[in-house]
C-alpha cells in the first residue's frame, strides 16, 4: 500500500495528516475525516490508491470548462472520499464514505488510465466527481504519467489542502475548475468542515502559476445567495482577474439538506450582477441564454451553447506557431479561451 507523504508521526504510533487545515490526529488502524489517508502500523497509508468509481468520456462543459478546449471531450475519472462534509453534496454516495463502508470500485494504475485516455482518443483526463486531492499521491502519479503521454490534466475540485501540496500537484495541472462554495469562514468551519483561507490561497496559487482556472458556486438558498456574500466573491475574483469565468450554479435538494432549489430568477439576477464587474460569468442547472459566451468589449456573441453542443462562429482564430490565440470576431479583441475549438 503506498505511503503518504503528508503526515508526521506523533507518540504511540499516532500520525498527524498535514494534507489539508482538518489536520486529522489518526491512530493505529484508522483513517481521517476523508476516509481514505490512514495509519497502518504508525505508517501513512492511501488506502484507496487507483480504485476509482467512475470512468467515463464526458463533454469538457460539464466540469464546467467553458474556456479550455471548447466542445472537446475527456475522460473523466472519480474517487471515493472527501475532506469536507457539504450537507448538499450532488455525489454524497461516493465522497461522504466512511471506513466501514465498502463501495464497488475497480482499481487502476496510472498507467492504465492513461492508456484509456488514449484509446478513447480525448487526450485529456480529468479527476473529479469526489474529491481528488484526498488521494494526491496517486494524482501525483496519473498526472505525470499524463504528461509524459503529452495529455492535459484538468482537476475538479474544492482546493481545500495546504500551499505545499498545492504547488505539487498544480505544477501538473493545466486546467481547473475550484469551488469557491461561499465567502463566510464560519459557513466553511461550522457547516462545511472546510476553511476559506486556505480556498482562496488555492485559487490565487493556481491563477498565479498559469494554470487555465474557471471557478464555480453552487448558489444555496439562505446559505451563500446574498448579495453581499455574492459580492465578496465577485472582489476575490476580481482582484486576481476580471477575466476568470465564474459558474453560478442552481442548488438543488440532495443528500440532507432540505432548502428551496435555487430560483432561476435569483440566479440569473445574481449573473446579471456579477457581470458588471467580471467579464465572464455562466449560469449552471437552468436553462439560460447567459450559458453563452459573449464579448466583454463590445457585446459580439462569441460561442452559443446548446446543452452541451457549441456555435463558436462569433470566435476569431489565429495560430502562432503550436499555439492558438483566440479573439472577437467583430471587435478584435482578444478572449482568454486556451486550447483547440471543436464545433460541438
Amino acid at each position: 500500500m503506498p505511503q503518504s507523504r503528508y503526515f508526521t508521526a506523533l507518540p504511540e504510533a499516532k500520525l498527524q495528516c498535514l494534507l489539508c487545515p482538518r489536520a486529522c490526529l489518526i491512530p493505529p488502524g484508522g483513517r481521517g475525516c476523508c476516509g481514505v489517508r490512514g495509519n497502518r502500523d504508525g505508517t501513512g497509508e492511501i488506502a484507496y490508491y487507483g480504485a476509482i468509481t467512475a470512468m467515463q468520456v464526458d463533454p469538457i462543459e460539464k466540469k464546467p470548462l467553458y474556456h479550455y478546449r471548447p466542445g472537446s471531450y475527456i475522460l473523466s475519472v472519480g474517487f471515493v472520499g472527501c475532506n469536507l462534509r457539504c450537507p448538499f453534496c450532488q455525489n454524497w454516495h461516493i465522497s461522504q464514505m466512511t471506513p466501514k463502508e465498502r463501495i464497488p470500485n475497480r482499481y487502476y494504475s496510472p498507467q492504465a488510465i492513461v492508456h484509456a485516455a488514449q484509446v478513447e482518443g480525448s487526450g485529456q483526463i480529468a479527476y473529479t466527481y469526489s474529491e481528488p486531492l484526498v488521494h494526491l499521491e496517486f494524482l501525483l502519479d496519473c498526472m505525470a504519467c499524463a504528461r509524459e503521454a503529452g495529455l492535459a490534466n484538468v482537476l475538479v475540485s474544492n482546493g481545500c489542502i495546504h500551499p505545499d501540496a498545492a504547488q505539487a500537484i498544480l505544477r501538473l495541472t493545466d486546467a481547473a475548475n475550484i469551488d469557491l462554495k461561499c465567502f463566510s469562514e464560519d459557513t466553511y468551519t461550522r457547516i462545511l468542515g472546510g476553511d476559506l483561507p486556505t480556498v482562496l490561497a488555492f485559487i490565487t496559487q493556481a491563477w498565479k502559476t498559469g494554470v487555465h482556472l474557471e471557478v464555480t458556486t453552487l448558489v444555496v438558498p439562505e446559505l451563500n445567495d446574498g448579495d453581499e456574500e455574492i459580492d465578496r466573491c465577485i472582489d476575490f475574483l476580481a482582484s486576481l482577474s476580471p477575466h476568470i469565468p465564474w459558474h453560478l450554479s442552481a442548488y438543488h435538494p440532495a443528500y440532507t439538506w432540505k432548502a428551496r432549489p435555487t430560483d432561476p430568477e435569483r440566479l440569473v439576477s445574481l449573473t446579471y450582477r456579477a457581470r458588471e464587474t467580471l467579464s465572464y460569468v455562466y449560469t449552471g442547472n437552468i436553462s439560460s441564454p447567459l450559458q453563452d459566451t459573449a464579448c466583454p468589449h463590445c457585446g459580439h456573441l462569441l460561442i452559443r451553447r446548446q446543452g452541451y453542443r457549441i456555435d463558436p462562429a462569433g470566435l476569431g482564430l489565429q495560430q502562432l506557431k503550436n499555439t492558438y490565440s483566440y479573439h472577437c470576431g467583430h471587435c478584435g479583441n482578444a478572449v482568454p479561451i486556451r486550447g483547440t475549438l471543436r464545433n460541438g
